[in-house]
């Protein structure tokens, strides 16, 4: 039996996410999805809702880690990766430390708001008591892809812009 690589497996995961991310951009929302991985099966998932609950806090990654800390009864998320489909900004970089993730697998660089190498390297600091290890890149072109898409088509609209 083939057992795939763990870039291989980051690829999967992340297509993954890619899905979640297609459901906030069918709700209008910015397009990213999350999920959370334990033990070879998704524990959490999320996409953008800010718009849909009105909540400045409802980003992919926070609604995935909510659903995952749901699933295990727990608010510590050890042995767990996170894939989501952009870079995570500093509320949800913070977010990550403090859930004790072991690991984040992001797509799409944020340059204007990336906390985990970007513009910060929240997920990295030494200061910090946790410091999950923080890799950037997997399926970088089609995760960028569906923001430019979803942003290109909301400055054709001027009512969605």
């Amino acid at each position: 039996m083939f057992e795939a690589s763990p870039e291989e497996m980051d690829r999967r995961w992340m297509i993954q996410a890619l899905r979640a991310a297609e459901d906030a951009a069918d709700s209008e929302d910015v397009p990213v999805g999350a999920i959370v991985v334990r033990e070879g099966r998704i524990i959490g998932r999320g996409c953008n809702q800010r718009e849909k609950l009105q909540d400045p806090t409802a980003h992919a990654e926070i609604l995935a880690l909510s659903a995952a800390a749901a699933e295990v009864g727990h608010w510590r998320l050890s042995g767990c990766t996170l894939y989501v489909t952009l870079e995570p900004c500093t509320m949800c970089a913070g977010a990550l430390v403090l859930a004790r993730i072991d690991r984040v697998v992001f797509g799409a660089y944020d340059p204007k708001a990336g906390a985990c190498g970007s513009l910060y390297q929240i997920t990295q600091d030494p200061r910090l008591n946790h410091r999950p290890i923080t890799e950037g890149g997997v399926l970088a072109a089609e995760c960028g892809a569906l923001l430019t898409d979803f942003f290109r088509a909301r400055r054709r609209d001027p009512e969605r812009a």
